[in-house]
């Protein structure tokens, strides 16, 4: 039996090096028996009706939506790096003056004066992510008349492909879209099932100014267009058309798309009016697309960059003319599954939903799930989770923003912005432990570019040194604190809280070349604003000030709604979490001895402690202030449990119990990132029941057209929904999940730690990551360890916990050590 054990372990970890192959089967093998595992798609009943029904890939910077329409096919074009603005000043010569006026109202406890008179500390709105455009292609009329049942549509997450197909008569008609990131293009396949029966035709639109034109000898079009050098109004009723304000052509950003078309013999390629391609008669058509902009960093202003985005789109599909259809799809599935592959999550399920699993469209799995609980609908949010982020964010590209890559619009919500104080950093908290971690690269690069503008507005604004970010950003790196009111735009602990990250990267993949390059720098500027930042207070303790708590107002003293105070309970979370972090990597460097080290040692002993209110919650602010929206959605004070880490379960159980009673008074209800939030927040208290509880809210299906009526959700496309759509849930979800699974941090090792075993009493886990650079795999049956596996790339000395009773144990690099159901290791081998 033993023997049958281990070879769970040994699978599992054998599978991490096998990703690169096609074709790896998800099964896992327990003593001979198959427990293979229910297909990872996403399928849909019919055509997209709203954009949420449409399937989204992507490959890091270039991204689609398709809509699987079948007498016509729409794909909404995106690309990272499509934005309105130019590079700005992001600076406010005027903010010493109204910040040391706010300070002195603070101090005077006057909190509604100081909220007032802290507008004058706002900045401009950011600048908003844009649509390339639409590819349209348009079938005959004939497949108007195809049989509704034949209709399938689906995305594949194992192999990053969507799948459209139905008949016409006797005719099949199937297409299939993938975005390759070896080759940085969207591929498209189109073909039949009777020879000669496929004829359409393709063209471009956009609701920028653009314009395009066929090269009927290379059988291509290409779309010139240029985004706004100034965004749009940012109350701008949506009634009014905004393709006819006019504005610059050469100001802002330039960009191109190609797209080219390949036929079967047989089939011709032609143009129509010099802005279409008509396909006739053909057995199949590949179509490649691309495009790009001139963007060139966010400090060269549009007009003095040397890039041609439509000589980069021609060469980019240039270059893979040499490949076909299969070359392409091979190079993009070996690319993908080095990613996808490496985490594995089998949850067990009654039998009863097997049929539903294999016949019920995803909306529907959505619908059911309340009262199915079908555990493979949450192990298909969780790799969808993953399947977003390698799809959105890749080594070289921007940031996911606020909708990954996805947008429709040229005025999304909330201008589609990376958001600092709370959606930036959830879009990557799954990307270690769900094993991911390259993905997070973009996020470094970014923080990079805000400290080169942050050190400016911390000069200009604060008269400080080191470097600052607030509350919303932009492709152009703003660091300034947004437009209009306190209560959101003056956050300035944005960077600092991208700065944690930095740290968590280094402790998740003990990459000591990153923490010297990047992080320390990044972390060295963070902590210089910090302390600069910090004053002392009447109570001796430093303090921020001003401060507020993100988007959230209480009641002062004298009865009236306020923001601003002076040390909220996550501004001092986020300063310890930092302060730790870089002293932490201080002793892996061997920096100890800097001058800024020992001032951050003399500062925390000052930073004052996270107090419990007389309610017995957290309190939020530095006051036990009057809470006028007690279930609001932001649960900032609760930053130092998750996913901070000054507050645990085991050295502060006061204060955890105080997070506990907070939670229970905040309430269950929220947006869709609030709900994951929260999902977090109870998994790291190993509340399984609760954690659980969070699990279910998210999945409630959203009407698109009525979706003013919901909190959080899922729509028919499994985006998370605020409403409207934004992805950071889909991203915390899945962080979520793997902390109810795995927690760890650098000496600690916890299995199982929120593990609803009603819900999920058998399953097994492989690929996860922890920190230390250790690869966990688990298996657990009727709610009871069974045996787990670890993989460790260097030394490691770690504590392993699991219901109550530990083991110290050490792991050496390359090994996988094999442990049974009481925490002994009973077999190493190498791997």
């Amino acid at each position: 039996m033993a023997e049958k054990s281990s070879f769970f372990v040994r699978f599992s970890f054998l599978l991490l090096l096998l990703t690169c192959a096609q074709g790896v089967r998800r099964t896992l093998m327990d003593g001979g028996q198959d427990l293979s595992m229910p297909p990872l798609k996403l399928t849909f009943a019919g055509p997209s009706r709203n954009w949420t029904d449409a399937i989204p890939i992507g490959n890091g910077r270039l991204g689609a939506t398709i809509w699987g329409g079948v007498s016509s096919e729409t794909l909404n074009i995106n690309e990272d790096t499509i934005w309105t603005g130019v590079p700005a000043d992001y600076t406010n010569p005027n903010a010493p003056e109204a910040l040391a006026e706010v300070r002195r109202l603070v101090d005077d406890r006057n909190y509604s004066e100081a909220t007032s008179e802290a507008v004058k500390l706002s900045g401009h709105a950011s600048d908003v992510y844009q649509i390339v455009g639409d590819l349209n292609l348009e079938f005959d009329s004939s497949h108007r008349k195809y049989t509704q049942d034949s209709y399938r549509r689906e995305l594949d997450l194992e192999t990053a492909v969507a799948k459209v197909s139905y008949s016409v008569g006797a005719v099949e008609f199937s297409r299939e879209f993938f975005a390759s990131n070896p080759d940085q293009v969207i591929v498209v396949k189109i073909y039949a099932s009777k020879p000669g029966s496929l004829s359409f035709k393709a063209s471009f639109d956009s609701e920028l100014h653009h314009h395009s034109e066929t090269n009927p000898k290379a059988n291509q079009i290409l779309m010139r267009g240029s985004c706004r050098p100034k965004r749009l109004p940012v109350n701008m009723k949506k009634s009014i058309n905004a393709t006819n304000i006019p504005y610059d052509d050469h100001k802002g950003l330039q960009f191109a798309s190609v797209l080219e078309v390949r036929v079967s013999n047989g089939g011709s390629v032609s143009s129509l009016g010099s802005k279409k391609l008509s396909v006739e008669k053909a057995d199949w058509a590949v179509l490649l697309l691309t495009a790009s902009s001139n963007f060139d960093g966010p400090f060269t202003m549009p007009a003095d960059s040397k890039r041609d985005p439509a000589k980069e789109c021609v060469n980019r599909i240039s270059s893979v003319q040499k490949y076909s259809y299969s070359d392409l799809y091979v190079r993009h599935l070996s690319d993908y599954q080095k990613l996808f592959n490496r985490v594995s999550l089998q949850l067990s399920g009654s039998s009863a939903n097997k049929t539903v699993r294999q016949t019920a469209s995803t909306a529907e799995r959505v619908r059911s799930f309340k009262n199915d609980h079908d555990p493979s609908l949450v192990e298909l949010l969780f790799q969808y989770g993953r399947y977003l982020l390698i799809s959105s964010s890749r080594p070289g590209t921007q940031v996911a923003n606020l909708q990954g890559i996805w947008n429709r619009d040229i005025q999304p919500p909330w201008d589609g912005a990376p958001h600092l104080n709370i959606n930036l950093q959830m879009n990557y908290w799954h990307s270690l432990p769900a094993n991911i971690h390259e993905c997070q690269e973009p996020l470094f690069d970014y923080m990079s570019a805000l400290a080169v503008n942050g050190r400016k507005t911390a000069q200009v604004n604060y008269g400080a040194s080191g470097w600052v970010a607030h509350q919303v950003s932009d492709i152009w790196a703003k660091t300034s604190p947004d437009r209009g009111e306190a209560v959101w735009a003056l956050w300035p602990m944005g960077g600092a809280w991208l700065c944690t990250h930095a740290w968590e990267h280094y402790t998740y993949t003990m990459d000591k070349d990153f923490l010297n390059k990047k992080a320390y720098p990044l972390l060295e500027g963070c902590t210089s604003f910090l302390l600069d930042w910090l004053i002392k207070g009447k109570d001796g303790y430093l303090q921020t000030n001003p401060s507020t708590s993100p988007e959230h107002m209480f009641t002062a003293p004298n009865g009236k709604p306020a923001s601003v105070s002076y040390s909220s309970t996550m501004d001092i979370a986020i300063v310890k979490e930092v302060f730790s972090d870089i002293v932490s990597a201080s002793e892996v460097l061997g920096k100890t001895n800097d001058t800024l080290i020992g001032k951050v040692i003399a500062a925390q002993a000052k930073l004052p402690p996270t107090r419990i209110a007389k309610d017995g919650s957290i309190m939020e602010w530095v006051e036990d202030f009057e809470d006028p929206e007690v279930h609001h959605r932001h649960v900032s004070h609760l930053f130092g449990l998750f996913p901070g880490h000054t507050i645990t379960v085991e050295k502060s159980p006061e204060l955890a119990k105080a997070v506990e009673a907070t939670l229970k008074k905040r309430g269950e209800e929220g947006p869709g990132w609030s709900t994951t939030w929260k999902a977090a927040l109870w998994a790291r208290l190993h509340n399984s029941e609760l954690a659980y509880r969070m699990v279910t809210h998210i999945f409630d299906l959203v009407d698109p057209l009525n979706e003013r009526n919901y909190e959080g959700g899922l729509y028919s496309n499994m985006f998370t929904a605020h409403p409207p759509f934004q992805i950071d849930a889909n991203f915390g979800f899945a962080a979520a999940v793997a902390e109810m699974l795995v927690q760890s941090t650098t000496k600690d090792l916890h299995l199982l730690p929120a593990l609803p075993v009603d819900k999920w009493p058998n399953g097994n886990v492989k690929g996860l990551r922890a920190r230390g650079s250790v690869t966990v795999s688990i298996k657990w049956t009727e709610g009871n360890l069974v045996e787990f596996g670890l993989l460790s790339e260097q030394i490691v000395s770690t504590r392993i916990v699991y219901k109550g009773i530990s083991a110290d144990t050490k792991l050496l690099p390359g090994k996988i050590f094999t442990f049974d159901k009481d925490l002994k290791c009973v077999r190493t081998e190498n791997l």
